[in-house]
């Protein structure tokens, strides 16, 4: 309403009361500020409302055909009413206050005084509008909570968007927990398989792993094809990201274990998901300009998790996080991968594959740690270490890694995974 004429219908059976609105409003209809309609009785205003953008009645009560009460309870069953000012005798105090209790804006009495008219109408566009900005401004808030629920958690958006506000996240240079995910042998399975049960099984992957990330307190920031980049500790303050991020990668794979076990079962066989995770800073805010919410994060940060779910591809382990992720965690459960050289940086990183509470055995783990020392000091004993660990969980892929390396007579304490 606030970019157009108002639209007033007066709805009343005497012959002469749109002469009287027309003189009376004069300089307005003549201004364009105004514009006035008129019917004779209720039926005849509910066929003007249902063509016309009416925005405020007044109303006589005592109407033929349809009175004003019926027409008052037609007007506010609709879903964006008009305002509505019922019209009547002064002695008519029950009918006024009936309409007042069946949702009247106002009312105005016989004979009419047409400065108290202008007042009412005055205030009723006033009232109106108020409440469409109010709504505008609710639909915008809406709006941007539905392009914030693609990145942020419920509990963050919350946060993020006051009642009545609407939130775009400051570009700033802030520590998180960056995290990558990757689908093994995904394009093969598009090229070779018919595209609605693609479409439906890459939807019900997705929508599992981004509720496992916003479950854990992370932050969407791009979904490309089947790869998935999140970051804990932004745009909020989480103060165990790198924890977060690691729980998170740990229920990630077994979400990914369990829909890769029950599509292959649906003749849809999946490769293993691939985890990069790595704590550092990075620069993160909204870099899609007003046009296009992008919250997105930059720096070498971001680069070392994605070298990290790549690095999974030499391994053939599922999960791997750097030793700066590792030490931030009080609690952090895993064993060593050794020191990675990745593609962009000089010096070898170390890494850890973390593992679940109900994962591999303390007598397991005790025994890679064991052979792992034994592979530094080239002690013969690693060997016989590695074949029993590969012996006794044939799936342990790290082990069978370092054991082939071993038996290549490759083996040195830093490994290269520059892919």
């Amino acid at each position: 309403m606030p970019n157009r004429i108002p639209d007033i219908l007066v709805v009343d059976d005497e012959p002469d009361i749109e002469s009287l609105i027309r003189q009376k409003f004069r300089h307005q209809i003549k201004a364009g500020s105004h514009r006035f309609h008129f019917a004779r009785d209720g039926v005849e205003a509910l066929e003007a409302i249902a063509r016309l953008p009416i925005d405020v009645v007044f109303s006589d009560i005592n109407m033929p055909r349809m009175d004003g009460l019926t027409f008052l309870s037609h007007m506010v069953a609709r879903p964006d009413p008009p305002a509505v000012v019922m019209v009547s005798a002064y002695g008519d105090m029950p009918n006024i206050r009936a309409a007042m209790n069946g949702g009247a804006f106002d009312f105005v009495t016989k004979p009419i005084e047409f400065d108290d008219l202008s007042a009412t109408l005055d205030k009723c566009l006033a009232h109106l509008r108020r409440l469409r900005g109010l709504q505008a401004e609710a639909a915008r808030a809406r709006a941007a909570e539905a392009t914030l629920a693609r990145y942020f958690s419920p509990a963050v958006i919350e946060s993020l968007t006051p009642r009545g506000a609407t939130y775009s996240p400051q570009s700033e240079r802030r520590t998180g927990t960056f995290l990558f995910t990757d689908l093994q042998d995904f394009l093969h399975l598009v090229e070779t398989s018919e595209p609605q049960p693609v479409i439906d099984l890459l939807n019900g992957y997705l929508d599992g792993i981004t509720r496992t990330i916003f479950e854990h307190g992370g932050t969407m920031l791009k979904i490309i094809g089947d790869s998935v980049h999140a970051v804990f500790g932004a745009p909020l303050d989480l103060p165990d990201h790198a924890g977060a991020a690691v729980r998170c990668a740990l229920a990630l794979d077994a979400f990914c274990q369990d829909f890769r076990a029950r599509q292959t079962a649906l003749g849809l066989p999946l490769g293993k998901t691939r985890i990069g995770v790595h704590t550092g800073e990075a620069i993160l805010g909204n870099f899609g300009g007003d046009m296009f919410f992008d919250y997105a994060a930059y720096g070498d940060a971001v680069n070392i998790a994605s070298r990290l779910e790549g690095a999974n591809k030499v391994l053939g382990t599922r999960i791997c996080v750097s030793r700066t992720t590792a030490d931030a965690m009080p609690d952090f459960h895993g064993r060593c991968i050794g020191d990675l050289r990745l593609r962009g940086r000089a010096e070898p990183l170390r890494c850890y594959e973390p593992v679940a509470p109900d994962g591999l055995t303390d007598s397991a783990l005790s025994t890679y740690a064991e052979a792992l020392d034994a592979l530094h000091t080239d002690d013969p004993a690693a060997r016989a270490l590695l074949v029993s660990l590969v012996g006794d969980t044939p799936d342990d892929a790290l082990a069978a890694f370092h054991l082939a390396r071993h038996l290549a007579g490759t083996w040195t304490p830093e490994i290269d995974v520059r892919v």
